[in-house]
């Protein structure tokens, strides 16, 4: 049958509640908002009529249409309000108890053919769904915050769940304004399955001292063009809900990069949880630029690697003497891959730095185990005189940029080819709820799936850990000569 979703109700009223019940009625549809009691229920009607004056403030909203979406909410305590709604979804508490109990009087209460959604954004909707007499009346309908702006909604089907019912509740979504993605019942779905093991690898790599907290921010915002930096990003969702939902897709997968990186744990035991009590990563002030470095105190460079004709004629148009690599004060030497095995064929190791250039903006300063600090100093100075933004790190395979972008990608090969989402809802779900400036596939076209599996073999032969290694179809794909991955048949 085709279900009319004309009544729906809204179970609470938090931030992200009100702003499902605020979609849903600026859409036209009736809303039956419910909270445990009138001090939350006030709460919400706060969040409601302050996110509605907000959109009234910016142009979103006239005052006829701010009044009408709110006049279509009804705000109660009592759940039994919600017998006679065609959809209620849940927005309570990412615990699985308190879902499952609210599910199981939500099946008492609703009409047979209600449909039962949960917003949960890691949960298991199969687990929740176990708990009524109709699972397969139960989806995900996952939101993202704040509601009424993200256009993002992952709809999630179970092994259980009815034919077309993920369909028509898309269809809704779309009637909301949102776009959907269809996925299957994984832990973290598609967008926190794949953004939470990136931010967890950035913290690893941190901790493994590879680069700073600002350098890691830096490169992955200039160099890669995300809006936010992975530590900065952390401190905005709060370090303790992305250390929960990295525990729940460890249980789910035992996978070792989905086990929490230490200095997360740590950071939430302290208290230190981000934005929301001002201190995280960053200790209330703003990620940005670092500080200038003064005019190197070199006067001679020599320019090794591909490029190094036009690298050092622009070093020579900023005043600095080209020289051979025995003479040089510094040697620069353009590389992605690690540079040691040449600094140690020179007489003067010490002087050797692997530069990566990434983009227009960034290019990473390698230093080796014998690179000396003033050649550091020397080729960080000299990034910034061609107008780049340097960011120094370890010699290690792939550096910065390239050490957390191509497992990222690596994931989402091996998260399309278990077959619960297709590459266009991937790339959708990661622009849409990231503000990424392409999806995963679109970077794997523009970066070539060649480069990207050397450099993921590079990084297993370095870290030895099997999810580094590359996704089976990524090795077949480059096998068979294949260009792009949207070629499969």
């Amino acid at each position: 049958m085709t279900r009319s979703f004309e009544t729906v109700g809204v179970v609470g009223l938090g931030t992200m509640g009100a702003g499902i019940a605020e979609v849903f009625a600026r859409a036209g549809l009736t809303v039956i908002g419910v909270e445990a009691d009138a001090a939350a229920l006030e709460r919400g009607r706060g969040h409601l009529e302050g996110s509605t004056g907000r959109a009234l403030a910016k142009g979103r909203l006239s005052e006829t249409e701010r009044a009408e979406t709110l006049g279509r909410v009804t705000l109660t305590t009592s759940l039994e309000d919600l017998a006679d709604v065609d959809l209620v979804i849940e927005a309570i508490p990412e615990v699985m108890d308190f879902k499952r109990a609210l599910f199981t009087d939500l099946d008492r209460i609703c009409k047979p053919s209600a449909v039962l959604a949960t917003n949960t954004s890691s949960l298991s909707v199969t687990e929740i769904a176990a708990t009524v007499t109709r699972p397969g009346q139960v989806v995900g309908m996952h939101f993202f915050n704040p509601a009424p702006v993200m256009r993002l909604v992952e709809v999630v089907h179970t092994v259980i769940t009815e034919d077309g019912l993920a369909e028509e509740v898309a269809a809704l979504a779309r009637r909301l304004g949102k776009t959907p993605v269809s996925v299957g019942d994984r832990a973290g779905f598609v967008v926190n399955r794949l953004l939470l093991t990136y931010l967890n690898h950035a913290a690893l790599l941190l901790e493994n001292g590879l680069a700073t907290r600002d350098g890691i921010d830096a490169a992955m915002r200039l160099g890669v063009g995300l809006p936010m930096g992975p530590f900065a990003l952390l401190d905005l969702i709060g370090l303790d809900t992305s250390y929960e939902i990295m525990c729940v897709l460890f249980r789910e997968t035992r996978d070792r990069r989905h086990a929490p990186a230490p200095i997360l744990r740590e950071l939430v035991t302290a208290g230190l949880l981000g934005r929301k009590v001002g201190c995280g990563f960053y200790d209330g002030e703003e990620p940005g630029p670092s500080h200038a470095v003064g005019q190197p105190s070199v006067s001679s460079v020599a320019v090794l690697g591909e490029g190094a004709e036009e690298f050092a004629v622009r070093l020579s148009a900023a005043g600095f003497k080209a020289e051979l690599a025995d003479d040089a004060d510094v040697v620069v030497a353009l590389s992605h891959t690690p540079v040691i095995e040449l600094a140690a064929q020179l007489p003067h190791p010490g002087r050797l730095v692997g530069l990566h250039l990434v983009g227009e903006k960034v290019a990473e300063v390698a230093s080796t185990v014998l690179t000396s600090p003033d050649a550091t100093r020397a080729a960080e100075g000299l990034v910034r005189i061609i107008g780049r933004t340097p960011v120094l790190c370890r010699d290690r395979a792939e550096f910065v940029v390239d050490a957390l972008l191509y497992p990222y990608l690596n994931d989402a090969v091996r998260m399309y080819d278990s077959g619960y989402a297709g590459m266009d809802d991937i790339d959708a779900a990661m622009r849409l709820g990231c503000g990424y400036p392409a999806g995963p596939f679109e970077t794997l076209d523009e970066l070539g799936l060649e480069t990207v599996r050397d450099g993921l073999r590079a990084l297993y032969a370095e870290y030895r850990d099997p999810s580094l290694a590359p996704a089976p179809l990524l090795d077949q794909l480059v096998a068979a000569g294949v260009r792009s991955i949207r070629d499969l048949p």
